[in-house]
């Protein structure tokens, strides 16, 4: 027996076997959580990189499409990391032909980290079809709908923030 069943874990359906909505929603949340583990897990393990490592990707692809320019203290600030692992950070991205480091264009003394190309085409081509499926899902959603939806998303971040740390991540 699943736990979409009346009869299953109990935890979406009460002991009178009518559904518990709060726990229902809960539980999508954490099934949902699941998948997105999973999902990234299996992006990680076919690019053969860390969380950190795609994490940083995803940063500087995003910044890139922004026109902006990062620098190892920006990814250490992002990412939380000192600066010692964002140098090995960055010199793992490089090895594995992943990032350039470049001269900053307007400041002599600094580097900015660069995606190259091959990382930008191998990012989309990995979880570009997945992010289409995601956007169809949202872009299906009612004004309404999305309002209480990113509403509830924020209030659940807030509920599971570290407390004093104002911070909902």
């Amino acid at each position: 027996m699943d736990a979409h069943s009346p009869s299953g874990s109990g935890y979406w359906y009460g002991p009178d076997d009518r559904l518990d909505p709060p726990g229902a929603v809960l539980q999508a949340l954490r099934e949902y959580r699941t998948v997105e583990v999973a999902r990234r897990r299996s992006t990680r393990d076919s690019m053969g990189m860390g969380e950190t490592d795609l994490l940083a990707l995803r940063y500087l692809l995003r910044a890139q499409s922004h026109g902006e320019r990062v620098g190892p203290k920006d990814l250490s600030r992002v990412l939380g990391i000192t600066t010692a692992s964002t140098t090995s950070l960055i010199d793992r991205l490089v090895s594995s032909g992943h990032v350039r480091r470049e001269p900053h264009p307007t400041d002599r003394r600094s580097l900015v980290v660069v995606p190259t190309v091959a990382t930008d085409a191998e990012v989309r081509a990995t979880l570009g079809d997945m992010h289409r499926r995601m956007m169809a899902v949202a872009e299906s959603l009612s004004a309404d709908e999305a309002r209480t939806v990113v509403s509830f998303l924020r209030r659940m971040s807030e509920a599971i923030a570290e407390p004093g740390s104002g911070r909902s991540d």
